[in-house]
């Protein structure tokens, strides 16, 4: 049994999903299990995933389905099914992300080097009509709110062992002993809780072997800048000072 299991939670990405999985069937190393947690999708994202399966034997590729709404719930349902069949290291990346042909010879590179939380980082997409500027914006705010993070009041703790690190959820990695250990992602929905930064902090309770890895990269999705502009993009992710009524931009 490889050890090293990629989650990918996807909700109506039928337009979009094929990329992803192409970019994962284009990896150097492919010595992993690729899972894809169905959402509860409207449309046929399960169909485009079957599909792919069907045309790539050479892949072991999973399809489960997770009828609660929400990136947490979606991605701790993949975590936790890849555990219980025998997964030791687990890797996640979004439906509407490309990592790059490294990645997961890279995550096993650093879990090799001792690290049992993996943070990767991001690189804005180019193929989604976004401007330059607005891209080199993101790419710059992602760069300050890193820092930023390591002060925010919300990520200070007495019980906290080591500085916080940023760890989009789109790119990192966690062995399977410490995603347990730590309680997994939490259940939410997406415009609830960050998902990411409540599992980096649990995390944070229980260990220092964490950090981050430049040259484990994915190309990010810009399709909320492109729908709100890179002012309410950010305000978003600043723990949602900008509530859309539409989530779920595709």
């Amino acid at each position: 049994m490889n050890e090293l299991w990629v989650i990918v939670p996807a909700y109506n990405e039928e337009h979009g999903i094929t990329a992803t999985l192409e970019a994962l069937a284009a990896q150097r190393d492919r010595d992993f299990t690729l899972v894809v947690v169905d959402n509860n999708s409207t449309d046929g994202t399960a169909n485009v995933v079957s599909a792919f399966a069907a045309a790539h034997p050479d892949m072991r590729v999973e399809l489960v389905t997770e009828t609660q709404k929400g990136t947490g719930a979606a991605s701790d349902t993949g975590m936790r099914h890849a555990i219980a069949a025998g997964a030791v290291r687990l890797a996640r990346t979004d439906a509407d992300c490309l990592p790059y042909p490294d990645w997961t010879a890279r995550i096993d590179a650093a879990f090799d080097s001792g690290l049992r939380l993996v943070s990767g980082q991001l690189i804005p997409r180019t193929d989604e009509g976004v401007r330059w500027i607005d891209r080199t914006i993101i790419r710059v705010v992602l760069e300050v709110a890193s820092t930023f993070g390591k002060l925010r009041p919300g990520n200070q703790d007495p019980r906290y062992l080591g500085p916080y690190v940023m760890t989009p959820g789109c790119n990192m990695a966690i062995t399977a002993e410490l995603y347990e250990a730590a309680g997994g992602f939490p259940r939410t929905a997406i415009e609830d809780l960050h998902e990411d930064r409540a599992l980096v902090n649990a995390v944070r309770m229980l260990t220092t072997d964490y950090g981050l890895r430049r040259r484990v990269r994915v190309h990010a999705s810009n399709r909320r800048v492109r729908a709100w502009g890179v002012r309410k993009t950010l305000a978003w992710y600043a723990d949602h000072r900008y509530k859309p009524e539409l989530v779920d931009i595709r």
